[in-house]
């Protein structure tokens, strides 16, 4: 039997060489090889039931540790079933590659079994999609992979392996190129010196933090400029948690609908900071709906084209250094005018009128304020798309950067279940709560078992309705009923015992607290089902529909 190495074993070692510590996917005939070889290395493969749910895991850890996750499938269908997660992880910016099988190349140009032009699909949706053509291209390819999916704006990347070429020899001392990575350049001198001019002749400066400065690691540099010149500071859905919501120059998180508190701290604004965002994270449009402010944007890459995004001045290069060398450049304090802590009083004081709401079902605010209260400040919460991710997002604090994650790219429904897997994984010495509600939580609740098997303790809180409520909301608010958004619902405690996972009905609002802290303490798979009354989703946009001011 030869002892020559095989491109999948070639594949292993690279991906060692890259730092990879799990794979998720799902074995198949034509990447049996590619699967075998991992038994012998220091990678950890995290079988999971459903393709889409491994991409939203690779996306989830990716988004976590910085490092591309890495989600694998068979040919055919079970590549393209990766392709949810992987889409969003591209326009959530996040680093991952994407490895499937593909026919062997003897096959792959006529009409045969399971042939589909996978590279053709994944283009629209990567920063960079491929065949590997040789064994010997597989290094370089890998290490093009990486560097692609991790630089510049992160994003996706697919590679399409055949599978007479994951089963060739490769040649005797062929091995993984070594990793270089590629540091960001401190800001342009001239650049700086335009951005502090304009902040010489502002009145009422305003921050916006989005995704790229949590990425960035910048939220040490993004307080220190707000206090060195006095600045209010708002994140996105995305970035919240990289400027700490209780600190004196918060004004929270902006996303949510045109008339809420928030905004009017960027009504009274005449330029506009903007540390890494990104604009699929937010319209523009809702914050500068006059096209009247300046813009000074701040990140690792020039700003997309917007009419409602007119940058005055950009900077680009590391992003925590701009901050601190734009903050020295500038010789002057700005006054806080209130706002803020008038914002910030607003959302308190709904937060704890939730907490006091015993109705049964729960209100939102009930619920998030019963979260808040029992996760710790670094602990993890993923708010699912929906309803949930509105009243989440809006109204849950946040005090240390990627402990509220949402999908603000693609808003994709269902990536919380799988996506609290892989955060556990990057941070098991945090507590990881799912928040879902009841449609997108069966969208891939079959990773409940995946959790059980791999010993992965998660707790998952379904915001049960009955219906997919945020499409209600808005059905009700455009055209004042709603149809068909109602489905029914399995015993949601059966069903998970039935993965082994522990399950919880919640029958009163005093129940949720304690229910919450005893499943976090567990060191076990749950989930929560706690009925919901969305009947507050219309009182709360008919209450910030009326409102003229933060006062």
């Amino acid at each position: 039997m030869s002892t020559q190495a095989s491109a999948a074993q070639l594949l292993v070692k690279a991906l060692e060489a890259e730092g990879v510590e799990y794979v998720f996917g799902i074995p198949g005939e034509e990447n049996i090889h590619f699967v075998d070889a991992l038994n012998d290395s220091s990678i950890r493969y995290i079988l999971v039931r459903h393709e889409q749910a491994a991409a939203f895991m690779a996306e989830i850890y990716g988004r976590l540790t910085g490092k591309a996750g890495v989600a694998s499938a068979t040919l055919g269908p079970g590549a393209i079933n990766l392709q949810l997660g992987v889409a969003d992880a591209t326009t959530n910016s996040t680093p991952v590659v994407a490895i499937s099988a593909q026919v062997g190349l003897d096959r792959i140009y006529k009409e045969s079994h399971q042939v589909v032009d996978l590279v053709s699909l994944f283009r629209p949706i990567t920063k960079w999609a491929e065949l590997v053509p040789a064994a010997e291209a597989l290094p370089e390819m890998l290490r093009k992979a990486f560097k692609t999916a991790q630089t510049e704006r992160p994003g996706a990347v697919y590679l399409a392996i055949p599978e007479d070429v994951e089963k060739a020899a490769v040649p005797d001392g062929l091995r993984p190129l070594p990793v270089n990575v590629v540091r960001p350049h401190d800001p342009s001198p001239a650049q700086i010196a335009r951005a502090a001019d304009v902040l010489a002749t502002a009145v009422r400066p305003i921050v916006l933090a989005g995704h790229g400065a949590v990425r960035a690691g910048a939220a040490q540099a993004l307080v220190r400029f707000s206090e060195r010149l006095g600045l209010p500071v708002a994140t996105t859905f995305h970035g919240k948690g990289v400027f700490p919501d209780d600190h004196r120059n918060a004004l929270g998180a902006v996303g949510f609908m045109r008339q809420d508190y928030v905004n009017f701290g960027f009504d009274e604004a005449d330029v506009l900071i903007s540390v890494g965002y990104e604009l699929q994270e937010f319209d523009p449009a809702k914050i500068n709906p006059g096209r009247d402010k300046k813009i000074i944007h701040i990140h690792r890459f020039p700003a997309e084209v917007d009419d409602h995004y007119p940058v005055a001045v950009g900077i680009q290069g590391d992003i925590s250094r701009s901050l601190h060398i734009l903050g020295d450049a500038v010789h002057r304090r700005f006054e806080v005018n209130g706002t803020g802590e008038k914002i910030r009083a607003l959302l308190r004081e709904e937060l704890e009128q939730g907490r006091a709401d015993d109705r049964f079902p729960l209100s939102p605010a009930r619920v998030v304020a019963d979260v808040r209260t029992a996760m710790r400040r670094e602990d993890i919460v993923l708010a699912d798309t929906g309803a949930v991710k509105m009243w989440m997002a809006r109204m849950y604090p946040t005090y240390e950067p990627n402990t509220m994650l949402v999908s603000n790219g693609l808003s994709s429904m269902g990536f919380s279940v799988p996506g609290a897997l892989a955060a556990k994984l990057a941070h098991p010495e945090r507590r990881v709560l799912a928040a879902t509600g009841d449609g997108a939580f069966l969208m891939n609740s079959q990773e409940l078992e995946t959790a059980v098997r791999e010993r992965i303790p998660i707790v998952v809180l379904v915001w049960v309705d009955d219906a997919y409520g945020l499409i209600g909301w808005k059905m009700n608010l455009e055209l004042g009923r709603d149809s068909h958004v109602a489905f029914g619902n399995p015993d949601f405690v059966k069903y998970a015992e039935s993965f082994g996972a522990r399950g919880y009905r919640i029958t009163e609002a005093a129940e949720l607290l304690p229910t919450l802290r005893a499943a976090l303490a567990d060191d076990a798979v749950s989930v929560i089902a706690v009925p919901v009354d969305y009947s507050a989703n219309l009182a709360l946009t008919d209450m910030l529909g009326e409102l003229t001011g933060p006062f």
